[in-house]
């Protein structure tokens, strides 16, 4: 693989740290004291711990960047065109639930623009990470998204709730970011979801472009209420055609 970037260095370091603290809490999910945010939004102490780690160690590397984050919302400072964007545990509904599908997930945003990404899943220890112009990897080997060209070949994945749902072979695995680090090293071969927010895609947005697949256009100074369609270039225009009232 090339040369990794400094900064995509110091992500790595990060999630590696707060991955230590999540692994541990895995281990012992019952004793978390969990708090609600919203009808479908929950709080864990390990989501506050594995943010402030994150945060910690990306303000000690850079500490002018500005930084929006799941938790602590955005915080603006001196450097406005580079954002870290992360969130400390994507599918923390799985979490709770002790099933072993949650990522880390951190982004750099400069000038509009992600240009580097890494989603941690450290459970299985498999790190997706992907910077512009300079490819997508899975465990330091490279990837890409998948060949097929045939929907009823593929697998797609989403987490929406639809009343008529498209007729195609479906999944909803409870972490948007896993879903499109999954995109990018051709495990499944569509995503589509809406009301999203940045910190669930941002790092899924330069893993799926840097890994040949297509993504919409997203407007990235939103961090809330995103849609998502994502897939290989050889099914995109079928894929879409089958979302059309989506």
């Amino acid at each position: 693989m090339k040369t990794i970037s400094a900064n995509l260095n110091i992500m790595i370091k990060a999630s590696d740290k707060a991955s230590k603290i999540l692994i541990r809490d895995f281990g012992e999910i019952e004793k978390l004291q969990v708090s609600k945010k919203g009808p479908k939004d929950f709080v864990t102490n390990s989501d506050l711990k594995t943010e402030k780690i994150i945060i910690d160690e990306l303000k000690k590397a850079r500490p002018h960047y500005s930084i929006l984050s799941e938790e602590s919302g955005y915080s603006e400072n001196k450097d406005l065109k580079n954002t870290w964007v992360i969130d400390p545990i994507d599918g923390t509904i799985n979490f709770l639930h002790g099933i072993p599908h949650f990522a880390i997930s951190i982004a750099l945003k400069t000038n509009n623009e992600i240009v580097s990404g890494l989603i941690y899943d450290p459970i299985k220890d498999e790190m997706f990470f992907a910077e512009k112009d300079n490819g997508a990897y899975f465990n330091n080997h490279r990837i890409r998204v998948s060949k097929r060209n045939d929907l009823n070949e593929c697998l797609f994945v989403t987490g929406e709730k639809m009343k008529n749902e498209p007729d195609i072979p479906l999944r909803k695995s409870g972490c948007a970011a896993l879903d499109m680090a999954y995109i990018a090293s051709g495990r499944y071969d569509g995503y589509f979801q809406d009301r999203l927010n940045l910190w669930d895609i941002a790092a899924g947005i330069i893993l799926i472009k840097e890994a040949g697949g297509i993504i919409n256009d997203i407007n990235l100074s939103k961090s809330e209420n995103i849609k998502v369609i994502a897939s290989n270039s050889n099914i995109n225009t079928k894929f879409k055609e089958k979302l059309v009232n989506f």
